[in-house]
């Protein structure tokens, strides 16, 4: 049974499986969903626990003779087994199966895994685990679902955000669950319960945006460009070298330059997407709609560009390419003009 990370409160207060796999990476919801599970099991008598780490050499055997001993000193056990790289190979793939088939009695498994690519997520192992109980994969939370998150967990913890605190402090944090769930801790710790304006996230609450290339990327290719300009700024403050964020943002317009040269060649828009390798593939009608305001020249304008700062940022030409990032992202992101309020002196 798959259930979504939100679902699991409520099936803990009905039941425990006898098998809980959990998998995705998002770091903290993930150890969130596996803490629940071990308080459920704990309430219901579980007070025995053997932690168990997949490494290099893992002798999976072990995890069927775990099975088979009967504790000497609690009737109910968990076994916690932890598999960061996500992959069991194909020892702990059938381990994981053989256990799964016939699970011991007053015993409950528990395995948390890193994020698993489609295939891994469709193989034999995880689909005995989901047979003989319950299957969790956390996804990050997209741009709609953030505010939402961020309401509900300020007033589990008596605070009770305004409209205007809650999209502030979303904007503040950019994503990043666990600097966010740390600023609420600080908002409870020194004002306590009780109503949270966009004052007081201002007055308390710390800018931890997570400034990351791909984040450039997406953001430039939605035409957000006040979003691209703070993350690109951020970038710079964080000691990026300018050569990670050409190479970001360089790979996408290649790739790009390809598909719009496929619907110039008279493909349908849909099709190209589909045709190439996009990932996620939430990401495909964010391409399509590119597609439809940059044509194969531009790209291949913008693929110059990337040549020209390529040059510049290894000494071979004059300029500054923090300065001539920011043109390319603007470009890309559909302003040809760098606004006054952001002049590549704030960047460079």
């Amino acid at each position: 049974m798959q259930l979504k990370p939100e679902q699991l409160d409520a099936h803990l207060r009905k039941q425990l499986a006898p098998v809980y796999f959990i998998s995705g990476d998002e770091p903290l919801r993930v150890m969130e969903a596996a803490d629940a599970i071990r308080a459920a099991a704990r309430g219901q008598g579980y007070d025995e626990r053997e932690v168990m780490s997949v490494q290099a050499g893992f002798d999976w055997g072990s995890l069927m003779s775990e099975a088979a001993n009967l504790s000497l000193f609690s009737q109910r056990r968990v076994i916690d087994l932890r598999m960061p790289g996500g992959k069991p190979g194909a020892d702990g793939s059938k381990a994981l199966r053989s256990y799964a088939e016939q699970p011991p009695e007053d015993t409950l498994l528990l395995v948390t895994a890193g994020k698993l690519e489609k295939s891994a997520r469709e193989s034999k192992w995880v689909q005995a685990l989901d047979k003989a109980g319950v299957v969790v994969f956390v996804w990050p939370l997209n741009a709609q679902e953030f505010p939402a998150w961020i309401q509900r967990r300020m007033q589990q913890r008596g605070l009770q955000p305004s409209p205007d605190a809650v999209t502030l402090l979303a904007d503040r944090v950019e994503g990043n669950l666990l600097a966010c769930v740390q600023e609420i801790e600080k908002l409870y710790l020194l004002q306590g319960e009780g109503v949270v304006d966009a004052e007081a996230i201002l007055a308390l609450v710390s800018d931890n945006a997570r400034y990351d290339v791909f984040g450039l990327v997406d953001s430039a290719l939605s035409g957000d460009a006040a979003r691209s300009i703070r993350i690109l700024q951020g970038l710079h403050a964080e000691g990026i070298v300018p050569q990670i964020v050409l190479w970001a943002l360089s790979r996408e317009i290649r790739q790009l330059a390809a598909m719009a040269a496929a619907v110039a060649a008279g493909q349908p828009v849909q099709a190209v997407v589909n045709h190439y390798r996009v990932w996620p593939p939430s990401r495909k009608p964010l391409l399509a709609a590119v597609l439809q305001r940059l044509p194969a020249t531009q790209c291949n304008t913008l693929l110059r560009h990337c040549a020209s700062i390529d040059r510049v940022s290894k000494g071979q030409a004059a300029g500054n390419a923090w300065d001539e990032l920011l043109q390319l992202t603007l470009t890309l992101a559909g302003n040809r003009a760098v606004p006054d309020t952001a002049r590549v002196g704030q960047v460079s």
